[in-house]
């Protein structure tokens, strides 16, 4: 595993934008950037699939085991909720079944987990297709663990069957950066491109039908099928989030409500208690442990309300507005350092197989305006 400088392609700017990628420059510092570049061997590879596929396994295991015992109430979950979750576990409703890992890896040891990203996980145009055009145009004989795009069509044509009349809502909240506009829209058109009738709907402007107990669109179609860049622990708590109850039978939630097991924090000290030592894990525990760990809380997103303590002192923090729901403390791994560049791997699910991965650079915490660095594998 390798940093490698480069000079960006000229006009890279018009390039990428040009692929899709509008949102590539934050804060006055790009975004997408192309003047560096990971290169890993084929084994490199192969060890981060293994690692996803396995910590894939630990999960739906974790999840079952929250169920078992009823551990809700750790994950802060309204009681109303609970039946939801059972239900969409056990039937195992139509999905995409897609998310993100994010570990810490340095080529020479195992891969530890972060966190899972498996219910809003963003960056994804990203490593599905601008880093994949990148590496065509720019290193076209060395390869890429993407299968990415291909995966989704895939996927999505398995679901379309499924689907009332073909067709579904695809939902998120209005966004001034853009990013979540990208992903859905991205989505959108890998569901198009396997056959999906779609129609897009901010969440602002989902109604309900009180006589028919549905929610609506802004025609008043009934919504049958919904695909939603929204987390849910904002959906149930959400004025309308007790209607969700009342209409469930009636409508199918992409992704499911089950996901609120793994996308919250508290999952990284079940999983610790479940399987202490995993080479894949960090410890984690629900109250600090040792004089080195990262406070996370259970929901926080985008790298917001994370503290990072080192021989007992806060070596660097976040603002932002979670915490209430509780924190969950996590061993600090200490990233690779390339000349102060610390890459975060975001290694992708879809239909819970590995398809791929991306490169978030950052401090000590990767937030919002990480930069995302493509990469590159040498075939073996």
């Amino acid at each position: 595993m390798r940093r490698i400088s480069i000079p960006p392609r000229p006009n890279w700017q018009r390039r990428v934008e040009e692929a899709g990628l509008v949102w590539h420059t934050a804060q006055g510092q790009p975004y997408w950037n192309e003047s560096a570049y990971y290169r890993f061997t084929a084994s490199e590879v192969d060890e981060l699939e293994l690692a996803t596929a396995e910590l894939q396994r630990l999960c739906l295991e974790a999840g079952q085991y929250i169920i078992d015992r009823q551990l809700f109430s750790q994950l802060g979950i309204p009681a109303w909720v609970e039946p939801l979750i059972k239900q969409a576990w056990s039937d195992e409703p139509p999905a995409l079944n897609y998310g993100r890992f994010d570990l810490g890896y340095d080529g020479e040891h195992p891969p530890k987990l972060f966190e899972y990203n498996c219910d809003t996980p963003t960056s994804l145009f990203e490593a599905a297709i601008v880093q994949w055009e990148w590496k065509e145009e720019v290193l076209p004989s060395l390869d890429q663990f993407n299968s990415l795009h291909e995966r989704l069509i895939a996927k999505w044509q398995d679901l379309m069957p499924h689907l009332p009349g073909r067709h579904l809502h695809f939902t998120h909240a209005g966004d001034e950066s853009g990013e979540d506009t990208l992903t859905v829209t991205y989505l959108r058109d890998t569901a198009q491109k396997a056959g999906v009738d779609s129609t897009p709907i901010l969440m602002q402007d989902l109604g309900w039908d009180s006589s028919a107990q549905r929610f609506v669109d802004l025609d008043e179609r009934p919504i049958d099928a919904l695909f939603h860049l929204y987390p849910w622990e904002w959906l149930v708590n959400e004025e309308y989030g007790p209607r969700i109850a009342e209409s469930y039978g009636q409508m199918l939630w992409l992704e499911p409500v089950w996901k609120m097991l793994w996308s919250n924090k508290a999952i990284l000290a079940i999983l610790w208690d479940l399987f202490p030592g995993h080479p894949n894990l960090l410890p984690a525990y629900f109250e600090p442990r040792g004089q080195d760990y990262v406070k996370k809380p259970k929901l926080s997103r985008e790298g917001a309300n994370i503290t990072v303590v080192r021989g007992g002192q806060t070596a660097a923090a976040t603002p932002g507005d979670y915490g209430e729901e509780g924190y969950v403390y996590q061993a600090l791994y200490e990233l690779p350092d390339f000349d102060g560049n610390r890459p975060v791997i975001g290694s992708w699910l879809v239909d819970s197989e590995p398809a791929g991965m991306g490169i978030r650079e950052g401090g000590l915490i990767t937030g919002n305006t990480g930069r995302f660095v493509p990469h590159v594998f040498e075939k073996g």
